[in-house]
């Protein structure tokens, strides 16, 4: 690797971010316990800045451990927690169960980074084979934001070529879009739009956060401004990657595709 190469992934990992705090201890699910689709929330439940269990999460915790593990503000976890508790099938729900997240067509859709689309069964956990290729798509050991954008296009067109019920909605198509948006705000530099590949490796194929790799957490805090600003780039990035017209015909996708709706910020942004 070049040295200019090396040394930019230090720099860039110490100027953006902070030491405290560490990440909690670190066990994987275990007999009786829940998981999602979205490797963030299970990271942060393996963790413990939410219960272990991955059961009954509350707003409260919600804000801390968003806040705690990876410095994201009130403002935005409480964003985040109400799209996660219209998963909840319970009527007037004050909580939500991270297996809930796994309801097709509300958080969860197809296309995912990690997962494999309802349509083929299992939805929820981690698929080495599907994650393969996404990061056959990050080329550079600082991941752009046009690696992150081709990578995610890939697995769309993979998904409408393959599952004849591919189909997002407007909410889930911005979803797509802002949960590459994220972990290049939680592990990344925000400003040039670049992560270290190797931790976001780790993060995904081992539902834990990077920190035995040198990764801290980010010192400013993560707004929705933040939020809608990197998906807004990730989609720019995108081009014609993947046509209107195309996902159209095989999505049913109906209104802007390149636009960022008002709401990006209220759903789960991890799959």
């Amino acid at each position: 690797m070049h040295v200019a190469l090396i040394l930019l992934t230090a720099v860039s990992a110490h100027a953006f971010s902070t030491e405290a705090p560490h990440p909690l201890p670190w066990s994987p699910a275990g007999p009786g316990d829940v998981r999602s689709p979205c490797p963030g929330l299970n990271s942060l439940a393996n963790h413990g800045f939410l219960p272990h269990d991955g059961k009954f999460v509350t707003e409260q915790q919600t804000v801390s451990g968003l806040g705690d593990a990876l410095n994201i503000d009130a403002a935005l976890a409480k964003l985040l927690f109400q799209g996660a508790l219209a998963t909840n099938p319970s009527p007037n729900a004050t909580n939500f169960s991270l297996d809930d997240l796994s309801r097709h067509n509300i958080i969860e859709h197809d296309g995912s980074l990690s997962r494999q689309d309802y349509y083929f069964g299992d939805n929820h956990d981690f698929n080495q084979t599907i994650f393969d290729q996404t990061r056959g798509y990050w080329t550079h050991a600082l991941i752009d934001l046009k690696d992150v954008a081709t990578a995610r296009a890939a697995r769309m067109n993979t998904s409408m070529a393959t599952n004849p019920e591919f189909g997002l909605s407007n909410a889930t198509l911005t979803d797509s879009f802002a949960e590459s948006a994220t972990y290049l705000l939680a592990f990344g530099n925000k400003t040039a739009g670049t992560v270290n590949r190797t931790w976001v490796e780790y993060f995904f194929e081992n539902e834990r956060l990077p920190d035995e790799l040198g990764w801290v957490r980010q010192s400013v805090a993560i707004s929705q401004v933040d939020l809608d600003s990197m998906t807004q780039r990730v989609v720019n990035a995108t081009g014609t990657a993947e046509t209107r017209a195309e996902v159209i015909r095989r999505g049913g996708i109906h209104g802007p595709l390149l636009t960022v709706p008002q709401d990006v910020s209220k759903r789960c942004r991890w799959e």
